[in-house]
């Protein structure tokens, strides 16, 4: 995963320098724990610029009001979910087991929601309601999409780039969804959401990558997702093959 997400930025400049980028880290980390604790809308930009400790004239040159602290946040949580994702790339070289490959994903995932509280009790109450954090979403899965999609391809050099796409897609969106709900729920029941997240994504992707032995998945999900989009498969007089791990 070499490149960070392409999103939107409503920053009024860019720091050049270490210390400016420690001011305008200094901000984001105030306003990370005064929105998680005494939420968005309570929250004002002089209360964000005196704990942290800058003239709010110093605020103002980097962001313009409060929605764009908010945005440099998501972006910044959404690089650092990225950056952790990287290590599934690292182990590449030879390509994980399907069972563990699944885990990690989850796995890391899970642990950047349980490790950063605050981004789901800040995004919980805005949820839905600004356009732009919407647009910080869909690129940040957008390129999940593509270097999982192009991960699954290394995985099988056989399958359509149509099915690789289509079942990043899945992945992305259904693991996404499914932790960000369990994130509401008690211990106990949010463990087991987690597992069934892993035991839904793994019998997902075996219908794919079956394990050496098991039966052509063709046979168990019907047609290929390249068919069901309507995309001919490479030599369509064959069979659609998928490889085994």
């Amino acid at each position: 995963m070499s490149e960070s997400p392409a999103t939107p930025s409503s920053m009024r400049r860019k720091p050049r320098q270490a210390r400016s980028q420690e001011r305008v880290n200094r901000i984001l980390d105030v306003a990370e724990g005064l929105f998680a604790s005494q939420g968005y809308t309570a929250t004002t930009t002089n209360a964000i610029a005196a704990q942290a400790q800058v003239a709010i004239g110093s605020l103002y040159q980097f962001f313009p009001d409060k929605n764009a602290i908010l945005q440099a946040l998501a972006i910044r949580y959404a690089e650092m979910l990225h950056q952790a994702l990287a290590i599934l790339d690292e182990a590449e070289a030879v390509p994980l087991p399907l069972a563990d490959y699944v885990n990690q994903l989850i796995d890391i995932t899970d642990r950047f929601f349980a490790e950063h509280p605050s981004c789901h009790a800040i995004f919980m109450e805005i949820q839905g309601t600004r356009r732009e954090l919407d647009q910080i979403d869909e690129a940040t899965d957008a390129i999940l999409i593509q270097e999982i999609a192009a991960s699954l391809a290394r995985r099988d050099t056989t399958l359509a780039a149509a099915d690789c796409e289509a079942i990043a897609f899945v992945l992305v969106k259904t693991i996404g969804t499914l932790l960000w709900l369990s994130l509401s729920q008690e211990k106990t029941f949010r463990q087991r959401l987690v597992s069934e997240t892993k035991r839904l994504t793994l019998q997902y992707l075996q219908s794919y990558f079956p394990p050496i032995g098991y039966s052509n998945p063709k046979s168990v999900v019907g047609i290929s997702m390249a068919e069901t989009l309507g995309v001919p498969p490479e030599g369509a007089h064959h069979t659609t093959h998928l490889g085994l791990l």
